[in-house]
């Protein structure tokens, strides 16, 4: 009878444990993985856990291939906590040893947020058919944990697509290009030969996203011939360039044009480094 009762506590504590547990997770039946993409500015991979919110992940068009993984939550935390992550394997490979992956601060109200490494071994785990799942104190309730599993199921025709798109992506964001300095050959509105595929990459940019703001073009001169004919020419560049938007898309109201010709110089003009680098186009692009 003692055996008996002994038996009944442990069961009793071991159902107890795993009820104070809130489990999320998609079932294999209704998991769903869905990519979305910008032109070649940015991939999405998204997985929808119900009653909870959204395992994203997302790269951007950068000079460096980036990841990041979004915990999107439909109740944002009110305080301040860390969530394990670890790699369990599903139901029907029992035996297989769980890992851990890392740690994930939770920040008051904000979603939860992995960046590179630990979003990318994430993806291999998912692609071995393994479920990340996030372990933490619930912050509603001092007496709930709560995992939050990612499913695997369903995964690797979307991660193919995702690849794809990353494959694709221009390799400079909006950042590297917002701000450039056009260079020109002397007493000539014609671009220097770095300036021209400099360029090229804002064209580029442009057909995928014309969603400027303002574009501000500024041109000068060297101090070179007269001072009228200077401040014509570094108009002129200026012009130019601003034809060249455009012509790419970008409404004439939202180009303004600057010139300052031979004034504000940023290098010497006794040599001819420096009246290189004076005879030049600022342009400055804004988003909203």
């Amino acid at each position: 009878m003692r055996f008996i009762f002994l038996v009944f506590i442990v069961a009793s504590e071991i159902r107890f444990a795993d009820a104070d547990v809130r489990h999320y997770k998609a079932a294999i039946s209704n998991s769903q993985w869905l990519v979305s993409n910008q032109a070649r500015l940015s991939c999405q991979l998204e997985h929808s856990i119900p009653r909870y919110g959204k395992a994203i992940f997302s790269s951007d068009a950068s000079r460096a291939i980036n990841m990041t993984f979004t915990l999107d939550m439909l109740k944002l935390p009110v305080g301040y906590d860390i969530a394990a992550l670890e790699s369990i394997a599903p139901s029907h490979r029992a035996g297989v040893p769980s890992r851990q992956i890392v740690d994930m601060q939770i920040l008051q109200q904000f979603d939860g947020q992995l960046i590179d490494k630990p979003a990318w071994t994430m993806l291999s785990e998912l692609e071995k058919g393994m479920m990340p799942t996030f372990y933490y104190q619930d912050w509603h309730s001092d007496f709930d944990k709560v995992a939050v599993a990612i499913n695997s199921a369903n995964f690797h025709a979307a991660y193919d697509k995702f690849l794809a798109c990353i494959d694709n992506l221009l390799p400079y964001s909006f950042e590297d290009i917002a701000m450039t300095v056009l260079t020109y050959n002397s007493n000539t509105a014609e671009l220097s030969k770095a300036s021209k595929k400099r360029l090229a990459m804002i064209a580029e940019y442009l057909k995928q996203d014309t969603d400027l703001e303002l574009v501000l073009l500024t041109g000068y001169s060297d101090s070179y011939g007269g001072r009228w004919h200077n401040e014509e020419l570094a108009k002129a560049r200026a012009t130019t360039i601003r034809t060249f938007f455009a012509e790419a898309g970008v409404e004439s109201k939202r180009i303004e044009v600057d010139s300052y010709g031979e004034r504000r110089h940023v290098a010497s003009n006794q040599n001819v480094l420096g009246r290189a680098k004076n005879r030049r186009v600022v342009i400055r692009m804004e988003k909203p």
